[in-house]
C-alpha cells in the first residue's frame, strides 16, 4: 500500500505558474512509476504527465506537452509537476497516482493502483 498526499495547489492568474508536489509514504517508492491526473467539473479524469521509477523516462499529454514537467526525488520520496502558462481551462482537481509492477524504464496512462486525495487548482482569466 503507497499513501499519497498532494500539496501546492491553489488560485493563479492565467499566465502565471503553479509547482504540485506529491509526497509518497508507505512502500518503497522507487518500486512505482508516478503520474499526474485531472479532472475538471463535469469532465472525466484526464492524464497529464507520467514518470518511470528511476526518472530516465517522461510521457506527457499532447495537449499539456511543453507547459508541465513532472520530476522526481526518490531520495524525499517525492514527485512534482511544474506548471507553466496557465490557463483558465487547467482549472480543476489534480490527482498524483503510483503504479507497481511496471518495468523500471517504463511509464504508463493506465493502469495506476493508488491515488492521492487531489489538490485544487483555480487558475482565473
Amino acid at each position: 500500500q503507497v499513501q499519497l498526499v498532494e500539496s501546492g495547489g491553489g488560485l493563479v492568474q492565467a499566465g502565471g505558474s503553479l509547482r504540485l508536489s506529491c509526497a509518497a509514504s508507505g512502500r518503497t517508492f522507487s518500486n512505482y512509476a508516478m503520474a499526474w491526473f485531472r479532472q475538471a467539473p463535469g469532465k472525466e479524469r484526464e492524464f497529464l504527465a507520467a514518470i518511470s521509477r528511476s526518472g530516465s523516462s517522461t510521457n506527457y499529454a499532447a495537449s499539456v506537452k511543453g507547459r508541465l514537467l513532472i520530476s522526481r526525488d526518490n531520495a524525499k520520496n517525492t514527485v512534482n509537476l511544474q506548471m507553466n502558462t496557465l490557463k483558465p481551462e487547467d482549472t480543476a482537481v489534480y490527482y498524483c497516482a503510483a503504479r507497481g509492477s511496471i518495468p523500471a524504464g517504463a511509464t504508463a496512462t493506465t493502469g495506476y493502483n493508488f491515488w492521492g486525495q487531489g489538490t485544487q487548482v483555480t487558475v482565473s482569466s
